[in-house]
């Protein structure tokens, strides 16, 4: 069932199943409410920009449209229980609601275990995500979203997070450790949570790190090893998930080209967020409320643990819709963004059978992948907003990072000058042609009485990602060395 909060009918059909029935509920807006003022509060800046927009001159052939500053989740999205965790825990915050739906997705479905899951080809998948929360520090209530998501699966299953949450720093020979393989067998499940993912990102750029594979053969459910030390270890059979929380800023500086390409970036999904509303004196959660869902989330979970190794598929609608999408999903995108995105139906395959899961059904149904589609949506849009004039590319991003610099518009001339004689015509021509395809610049000729004269514009609210430079010197070499002596440990 999709929870229409605006419908009166549907209020009045579901009554007898609706766990809240007999509890009076406080005069508080709905997760659309809540969606529809976030729009109103950036309608000012967004009035801004398209003033600038008129200030410069579209060229013939328009560059494609500039993602939206505030990705919307869909109604779809909030449904079955995954509904019920957001219509009653954003009201009472001032945490984005995708924050929340994401994060009670992700501390789901690792508290679910390995057993659930869905197989493609030879792969197996689990149901365990990776989810970057990106917003503003202090201002996007990230923290405040993981504390109610807490909060609620404490209710849920205390000693999971008592035992299976590590807010822990990541490192390699950390996370091994502590699924290590042991008897009689332990717990394979563990959820990582960074609320500092700079640091961890920052890690990764080590020549030697190792953290970086490791993650991502933990997505991939495959087994983990390390040969370091005198007594090498291993962990099979693991189940982790991980929720990150970061600034854009720090995402632009820490998350290198290498490590977006090569599968890492992929594996995440990556979520923007920032404060929803404005409630001075917090919020006030009803504890029956509070119970009433945790109620249904200890219900599927009781449900996965009897139906045992069980692998979920499709039903006939629900493959239907797939097939409609598959073909967007995989395709291939340009640029930083296109390897941010580029694992698109796993994603949505994961998030399908979570929302299943929650549903207590084996089977994949349409509601359950019109929910996990809208999930990607959004966390498409959010992803388009970090990455989507980035190529990842050295020379075309010190191109635009000039264009940009420059007013807006480059001769030809001047962008072979900045590279001054030391890069040949034709690698320019090819990190020119790479920034056209992801939208960045366009090309426009200006009439000089002779041979028109040809500049590069930046395209409408393009913006290039910082470079990944080195700040800290000193806070990078004690980095280091805490990691070795981890290791060595």
């Amino acid at each position: 069932m999709i929870f229409d909060t605006n419908s009166k009918s549907s209020k009045q059909a579901n009554m007898k199943s609706d766990p809240f029935a007999g509890i009076t509920r406080p005069s508080v807006p709905t997760p659309s409410d809540i969606q529809r003022r976030m729009v109103e509060l950036t309608r000012t800046q967004q009035l801004l920009s398209q003033t600038k927009l008129q200030t410069h001159p579209m060229p013939p052939t328009s560059p494609p449209p500039v993602a939206s500053p505030t990705p919307i989740l869909g109604d779809a999205a909030l449904y079955g229980v995954a509904g019920l965790v957001v219509c009653g825990l954003a009201p009472h915050s001032e945490a984005h609601p995708a924050a929340i739906l994401l994060q009670s997705l992700a501390a789901f479905g690792n508290a679910v275990g390995p057993a659930p899951h869905c197989m493609v080809d030879a792969t197996r998948h689990g149901l365990n995500l990776f989810v970057v929360l990106v917003g503003e520090s202090s201002k996007a209530r990230k923290g405040t979203s993981w504390n109610q998501i807490r909060r609620l699966f404490t209710e849920v299953d205390r000693p999971w997070v008592a035992e299976r949450v590590n807010t822990a720093r990541l490192s390699p020979a950390a996370l091994i450790y502590a699924l290590r393989d042991q008897q009689p067998a332990t717990d394979r499940r563990l959820l990582a949570v960074s609320e500092e993912f700079a640091a961890v990102l920052h890690s990764m750029r080590r020549t030697k790190g190792h953290l970086s594979p490791l993650l991502r053969s933990a997505w991939d459910g495959s087994d983990l090893r390390s040969l370091a030390g005198l007594h090498p270890i291993q962990a099979t059979g693991t189940h982790i998930s991980l929720i990150a929380h970061i600034t854009q800023r720090e995402l632009e500086e820490n998350l290198l080209p290498t490590e977006a390409h090569n599968g890492f970036a992929n594996r995440c999904l990556w979520i923007g967020v920032q404060r929803s509303q404005c409630l001075p004196e917090g919020g006030n959660l009803d504890a029956h409320e509070l119970s009433a869902i945790a109620a249904e989330l200890r219900r599927a979970l009781d449900w996965a643990a009897d139906a045992g190794n069980i692998r979920l598929v499709r039903d006939d609608e629900a493959r239907a819709l797939w097939h409609e999408r598959y073909p967007a999903l995989s395709q291939a995108r340009p640029g930083l963004y296109g390897a941010a995105t580029s694992r698109a139906e796993a994603q949505v395959l994961r998030l399908s059978a979570i929302y299943a899961v929650l549903d207590c059904s084996p089977i994949i149904r349409l509601p359950h992948l019109r929910a996990a589609l809208a999930v990607w949506d959004y966390c498409s849009a959010s992803a388009s907003l970090f990455f989507g004039t980035s190529t990842g590319d050295h020379t075309a991003d010190r191109i635009l990072e000039a264009i940009n610099a420059s007013a807006g518009t480059l001769s030809r001339q001047q962008i072979s000058a900045l590279f001054q004689g030391h890069l040949s015509s034709s690698r320019i021509e090819a990190a020119l042609e790479q920034l056209i395809s992801v939208g960045a610049i366009y090309q426009t000729s200006r009439p000089t009485g002779g041979r028109p004269s040809t500049l590069w514009s930046a395209a409408p609210g393009s913006e290039c990602a910082a470079g990944p430079e080195s700040h800290d010197e000193s806070t990078a070499e004690e980095t280091d060395n805490e990691e070795s002596m981890q290791e060595q440990t």
